[in-house]
């Protein structure tokens, strides 16, 4: 369904956050899993549960305007995971796979923070300002994971990774 009103716009982007929100929290827990540097590890380890606080905080809003928690189906998100399985199924060099995780990560946060973003505008536009700060606190813990994965990236001895 097509949303017809900007209540209807606010509630499809909460349930597609749900849903991204939902979906990065099992792909952390793979990338942490899989890269071979314990400060990449432990950083996905941190973001998983601070996406499942963002969960948390959604479920809170959902609870505001009445509606239950329930996630929508979201194609860049399950494009990016895609993309991810079918980079790591080629069998990459270790340390290629730890920068494609880094850049796999800050492409979610990417999206996150354009949603985030969009959702605390309508719901101040709503009049929903409880709902816009829990939101906006989302916001603001996505920018800060985003410069951190950028910080990962830039001190990343790259001097161990093929070029050619």
């Amino acid at each position: 369904m097509t949303a017809q009103t900007l209540n209807e716009l606010f509630a499809q982007g909460l349930k597609e956050m749900y849903f991204v929100e939902q979906e990065l929290t099992d792909a952390l827990d793979a990338l942490a899993q899989e890269v071979s540097e314990d400060d990449l590890a432990q950083a996905f380890e941190e973001h998983r549960e601070e996406t499942e606080g963002h969960i948390d905080r959604l479920e809170e809003v959902f609870e505001m305007i009445d509606e239950s928690p329930e996630g929508k189906k979201v194609q860049a998100v399950q494009g990016l995971i895609s993309d991810h399985e079918e980079f790591s199924e080629g069998d990459p060099d270790q340390h290629v796979l730890n920068l494609f995780d880094l850049a796999a990560a800050e492409k979610s946060e990417h999206l996150e923070i354009a949603a985030y973003g969009n959702l605390t505008f309508f719901a101040d536009q709503l009049g929903l300002d409880d709902a816009a700060d829990l939101l906006e606190e989302n916001l603001r813990e996505e920018q800060e994971t985003l410069d951190e994965l950028k910080q990962l990236t830039e001190a990343y001895d790259v001097s161990s990774v093929p070029t050619a």
